[in-house]
């Protein structure tokens, strides 16, 4: 049978000019799946929490001290097919609790998968995503404020702090392109070995 796939555009919010991404997953991905495809895509670095908000449920990692109410489900037991057949079209993403990053994410439309095409799939995008650890809206205005400006008071620390120059415009497409094929290529490696070992008597 041929693999379903989800079309999704995930934009930043309260960023302008927009920040976004557009991604391609199979439906049989998990949120858990659709998480990484966004740290990758963002070039974000997996370093905090995250929580899928989907009408009044949560999914993340479960945790032990979880305040939230409902408490937080884990985000590895449920599939995009799922949702897709609730009827959902739109729900957000929030990664580092700190910095607050909230996204919105559209459900643009399900479609056949191409059997040539390696999924998970980055299709296109503007404007670069905010570092790590920037400190949310309002650090990241600093941030590109110092970096566009070569007199700005903060300038020199800040490219101290973040490395290298910071092109609000480029995105990265190669390293994104690279970090979604290791995760393309953990996946599929993930499914030989689980398809195997079916196959193994006990």
């Amino acid at each position: 049978m041929t693999d379903q796939i989800a079309r999704m555009r995930i934009t930043i919010e309260d960023v302008k000019p927009a920040i976004w991404r557009r991604v391609e997953l199979p439906l049989s991905n998990s949120l858990k799946t659709l998480h990484l495809a966004i740290q990758a895509v963002m070039l974000f670095e997996n370093d905090h929490l995250f929580r899928f908000d989907v009408g009044e449920a949560s999914y993340g990692l479960p945790l032990d001290n979880d305040y939230m109410a409902p408490p937080t489900r884990d985000a590895a037991n449920i599939r995009l097919a799922k949702l897709v057949q609730r009827g959902v079209t739109t729900f957000t993403y929030t990664y580092d609790f700190g910095d607050n990053w909230r996204h919105r994410i559209e459900i643009e439309g399900v479609f056949t998968a191409d059997a040539a095409t390696d999924y998970p799939r980055f299709v296109d995008g503007e404007r670069r995503a905010p570092p790590e650890d920037v400190g949310g809206l309002p650090g990241f205005e600093e941030f590109l404020d110092a970096m566009a400006k070569p007199r700005h008071p903060s300038r020199k620390s800040i490219l101290q702090w973040y490395g290298r120059p910071f092109d609000p415009a480029d995105i990265s497409r190669d390293e994104i392109q690279a970090r979604m094929a290791k995760l393309t290529k953990r996946r599929a490696y993930g499914k030989t070995v689980h398809a195997n070992t079916k196959f193994v008597k006990p």
